[in-house]
C-alpha cells in the first residue's frame, strides 16, 4: 500500500501529466506542421490551477490528469531556459558575437531604451505613476528568448537581428531588477552600491569561466569522450551548464549568463556537435515544462471579465514593439522585409517579463491588481507568438514583392532560358548556363532566393509563374527552353500543361521525384522529364563502374543508353509515344484519356 501511495504522489502525478502531454502534442502538431509551442501553452492552460484544477475538490478523480504543484515546476522552465540558452551558445562562436558586438550593443540597446522610454510615457499619460510605468515600460520592452528563438533560425537575416536583441535583453535584465529596487519606496541607500557590487563580482566570476573553461573543458570531454559512454557524456554535459549557471547566480547575475559562457565555451572545441545533439532532448522537454506554466498563468475567469481592456493592452503593446523594431532595423540598414518580419516576430513580452512585474510589485512600484493584469497580457503574447511569427513572414513576403515586382525585368524579345524556381537546383542549373555562356533569366516566389541570387549576381526576378502573364513576360514566346526545378509535383504539372497549351512548340524539361512523377508530367506537356532517384542511381552506377576498372568511354555510352531506355519506359507507362516533343493535339487525348 505504501508503494502505491508512492506512486501516486503529487510529484508523479505531474510528471507522468507532463510527459503524456509531450507524448501527445509533439507528434498531433508535428502531424499537423504547427509549432507544438502553441500545444504545450494549451495543455498547460487546460491542466492548470485555471482550467480543470479548478475542480479537482470537486472531483479529486481530476487530480491524476492536473498539475497539483504549479510552484514545483518552476524550477525545471528554468532550467528549460538555460539549456536554451547554452544551446545558443554552442551554435555562436567568440568570433561570431564578436562580429555581433554591433547589433548586440548598438541595436539591442536602442531597442529596449526606445520601446522602454515610449511605454513609460503612454502609462505615465493614462495615470500610472512615474516609477511604477518605467518598471512596467521596461518589463514589457522584454522580448521571448526562448519563444522566439525557438522559432526562428540564427542563420538567417531575421534570426541573427533577433538573437543580438535578445542577448542584450538578457544581459540587462539584472541592471533593471536592481534600479526597480532602487526606486522602491522604502529602498535603502545601499542599492547602486549592491549593483556595483553584483557586477564586479559577476564579471569576475564570467572572466573565471572563460579563463578556466578554456583550459579545463578539452581535457575533460576528452576523457569523457575516451570512456566512449553517452551516459557519461550526457552527465558532464550537464555538469558543466549547471556549475556555469550557478557561478553567475551566485553573484546576483542571471544563470543563464552562465549557460551562454558554457556553450560558447564548448563550441570552441571539438565536442561542440555531440555536446549539442545529446542535450537537445532535454532541452525540447525543459522548455515544454516552461511553455505548460505560461499556460497555467492565464485564468480565463479574468481575461474574460476584462476582455477589452486586455485586448487593447495586449495589441497596443504589440504594435508599438513592431513598429518601433522595424524602424530602427531600417535605419540601421536592414531590407524592408527583414525589419518587417523581425519587428512583428519581437513584439510579444516575454518570459522574463514576467519575472521583472514580480520585481516591481515586490518593490512595490505596481499594485497586486495591475500586476496581475500585466502578467495575463504578457502571457497571451507568449501564446500568440507562434502566430505572431507567421503573420511576420507572410507580411514580409509581401512587402518584398511589392519592392521586387516594381523593378523592371528584362528585355522579352530575347531568346534565353527560362528557370522557374531559384533554389539549390535553379542555381546550379543558372550556373551551368553561364558556364556555357547561355542567356537565362530565373523566376521564383520566394523573396529570399530572388535577393540573395541578384546579390550574388544572377539574373533572376520575383514573380510566381503558375499565376498571370508572369512567363509572358519573361518571354516565353521566344525562349530556348523552360526549366521547372520546384520540388511541388502538382503545381509542376499544372504549369506544364499550362506551358504547353499557350506554347506548344516550347522545349520544357521539368524535374520529377520519381519515375510516376515523371510520367505524369510527361502526360501534361514535359519534353523531358528528369526523375532524381532515376539520375542519382545512374551516379551511384557509372561511379562504381569506373572505380571497378571500366573505361570511362564505355561507361558514358552505357548510361546514356540506360536513361534513354528508361524514358521510353516512363514514356509508354504515360501513354504516349516517344517522340521528343509533344503536340498539343497529343496533349488534349492524352488529357481525355
Amino acid at each position: 500500500m505504501a508503494g502505491s501511495s508512492d506512486l501516486y504522489s503529487p510529484v508523479m502525478s505531474d510528471a507522468l501529466v507532463i510527459l503524456g502531454s509531450a507524448g501527445i502534442v509533439i507528434p498531433v502538431f508535428n502531424r499537423y506542421r504547427i509549432t507544438p509551442v502553441i500545444g504545450f501553452i494549451l495543455v498547460g492552460l487546460l491542466v492548470g490551477p485555471f482550467g480543470l484544477g479548478r475542480h479537482v475538490f470537486d472531483h479529486p478523480w481530476l487530480s491524476y490528469v492536473t498539475i497539483t504543484d504549479p510552484a514545483g515546476l518552476e524550477v525545471f522552465a528554468e532550467f528549460g531556459i538555460i539549456l536554451l540558452l547554452f544551446s545558443i551558445g554552442l551554435e555562436l562562436s567568440f568570433g561570431r558575437l564578436w562580429e555581433m558586438r554591433r547589433m548586440v550593443f548598438g541595436l539591442g540597446s536602442l531597442e529596449l531604451i526606445v520601446i522602454g522610454s515610449a511605454l513609460t510615457f503612454i502609462l505615465t499619460a493614462i495615470g500610472q505613476g512615474f516609477a511604477g510605468a518605467l518598471a512596467l515600460g521596461l518589463a514589457l520592452a522584454l522580448s521571448s528568448t526562448a519563444l522566439v528563438l525557438k522559432i526562428t533560425n540564427t542563420a538567417t537575416p531575421v534570426g541573427r537581428a533577433a538573437l543580438s536583441m535578445l542577448l542584450f535583453e538578457d544581459i540587462a535584465l539584472v541592471p533593471i531588477i536592481f534600479l526597480l529596487g532602487a526606486l522602491a519606496p522604502h529602498a535603502d541607500s545601499d542599492s547602486m552600491g549592491n549593483l556595483l557590487n553584483t557586477l564586479m563580482w559577476g564579471s569576475a566570476a564570467v572572466i573565471g569561466l572563460l579563463v578556466f573553461g578554456r583550459y579545463l573543458l578539452p581535457p575533460l570531454f576528452a576523457q569523457a569522450a575516451r570512456t566512449k559512454s553517452p551516459e557519461l557524456f550526457l552527465a558532464t554535459s550537464l555538469l558543466v551548464v549547471i556549475l556555469a549557471s550557478l557561478a553567475t547566480a551566485a553573484t546576483g547575475l542571471s544563470p543563464i549568463v552562465g549557460a551562454l559562457v558554457a556553450g560558447l565555451l564548448i563550441a570552441e572545441t571539438e565536442y561542440h556537435a555531440e555536446v549539442e545533439q545529446i542535450t537537445e532532448p532535454f532541452k525540447g522537454l525543459a522548455l515544454g515544462v516552461f511553455l505548460i506554466t505560461i499556460g497555467m498563468s492565464i485564468d480565463i475567469r479574468v481575461v474574460w471579465e476584462n476582455l477589452a481592456s486586455i485586448l487593447i493592452a495586449t495589441v497596443g503593446v504589440i504594435l508599438l514593439k513592431a513598429a518601433v523594431t522595424g524602424v530602427l532595423l531600417r535605419l540601421m540598414g536592414a531590407r524592408r522585409g527583414t525589419a518587417t518580419e523581425t519587428g512583428i516576430l519581437m513584439s510579444s513580452p516575454s518570459e522574463t517579463t514576467l519575472i521583472v512585474l514580480t520585481a516591481a510589485g515586490s518593490a512595490q512600484l505596481i499594485q497586486q491588481g495591475t500586476a496581475q493584469f500585466w502578467q495575463i497580457v504578457t502571457a497571451i503574447g507568449l501564446t500568440v507568438t507562434p502566430l505572431l511569427s507567421m503573420m511576420g513572414k507572410f507580411v514580409a513576403r509581401q512587402v518584398e514583392r511589392i519592392d521586387l515586382s516594381s523593378e523592371p525585368a528584362e528585355d522579352p524579345d530575347k531568346p534565353r532560358t527560362i528557370i522557374i524556381g531559384f533554389g539549390r537546383v535553379g542555381r546550379l542549373i543558372a550556373d551551368m548556363l553561364k558556364k556555357h555562356d547561355r542567356p537565362y533569366i530565373a523566376i521564383d516566389a520566394d523573396t529570399d532566393f530572388v535577393t540573395d541570387g541578384r546579390r550574388q549576381g544572377y539574373a533572376v526576378t520575383f514573380g510566381d509563374a503558375g499565376r498571370g502573364d508572369a512567363m509572358l513576360r519573361l518571354g516565353a514566346a521566344n525562349a530556348s527552353a523552360v526549366i521547372l526545378t520546384m520540388d511541388q509535383p502538382v503545381i509542376a504539372q499544372r504549369i506544364v500543361r499550362k506551358l504547353r497549351i499557350q506554347y506548344p512548340d516550347l522545349p520544357i524539361i521539368a524535374r520529377a521525384r520519381d519515375a510516376d512523377h515523371a510520367a505524369q508530367l510527361y502526360r501534361a506537356g514535359a519534353t523531358h522529364a528528369v526523375p532524381e532517384t532515376l539520375e542519382s542511381s545512374l551516379q551511384l552506377s557509372e561511379a562504381a563502374l569506373v572505380e571497378t576498372g571500366v573505361a570511362m568511354g564505355p561507361v558514358i555510352a552505357s548510361i546514356h543508353e540506360m536513361r534513354d531506355e528508361f524514358r521510353e519506359r516512363i514514356m509508354e507507362q504515360g501513354g504516349l509515344d516517344k517522340k521528343p516533343a509533344l503536340r498539343s493535339g497529343q496533349l488534349r487525348e492524352a488529357e481525355d484519356a
